[in-house]
């Protein structure tokens, strides 16, 4: 459930609410959305802090599952998780100092202090994609040692590489971005396919415990 919060917080907040409020062309525009709409950039604020919540307690909650599978890989997986959530953090606190500046200052240079934040806000999580990607290759390692499907391991280990690859890209060869992004579909596929099969693992009927508990009312 908490692996599954990650989408469901990260889309709204970071692909549909920071579009609607930050203009990438036009600083006095990101200002006036920001003013405009204060509830909504607040909105946008919480998401984030919930998506590093819910990173932080993924990434223990990993350790825990996998650690007696092995305990060098759940501990890099829960390292990386963590590390990423704190990138996720960086980027939450540049949003708020934006909304801050865009209601409490004045000046005129207001609106570039505003973009300012929203850019370095993106920055965050344009590097966070480095731990990012390690946390996945970990996790699929330990679901190749730990019985699931062999292709999902597999699709992990190439999403990381990918999200790995993209954040060089992104800094090093930004013309060749669009192309990159192909590389971050075995990362999607991989994750929603990994969040699928712990919940059917986690709730599906265990027949030899609903033995051992018919045994047990019977005693």
């Amino acid at each position: 459930m908490l692996y599954l919060m990650l989408p469901v917080v990260a889309v709204p907040g970071f692909l549909i609410i920071r579009p609607m409020l930050f203009d990438p062309d036009s600083p006095a525009s990101t200002l006036a959305n920001l003013i405009e709409n204060e509830t909504l950039a607040r909105l946008g604020i919480g998401l984030e802090l919930a998506l590093v919540a819910a990173q932080a307690l993924c990434a223990l909650w990993f350790f825990r599952l996998f650690r007696h599978i092995d305990s060098f890989a759940a501990g890099s997986l829960a390292t990386f998780g963590l590390f990423n959530a704190v990138a996720v953090l960086g980027s939450a606190a540049c949003l708020g100092a934006a909304l801050d500046i865009a209601l409490t200052s004045g000046a005129a240079d207001a609106a570039g202090g505003a973009q300012l934040l929203y850019i370095l806000g993106g920055n965050f999580w344009d590097v966070g994609a480095l731990f990012f990607g390690l946390w996945l290759i970990p996790m699929g390692f330990l679901a190749l040692r730990s019985g699931m499907p062999r292709v999902l391991g597999w699709i992990l280990v190439a999403g990381g590489v990918g999200y790995i690859l993209d954040g060089f890209v992104t800094y090093l060869a930004p013309a060749a971005a669009p192309v990159t992004e192909l590389l971050l579909i075995p990362a999607t596929v991989g994750e929603f396919w990994m969040i699928g099969w712990l919940l059917w693992h986690s709730f599906r009927t265990h027949p030899s415990r609903t033995g051992q508990e018919s045994t047990a009312t019977s005693r």
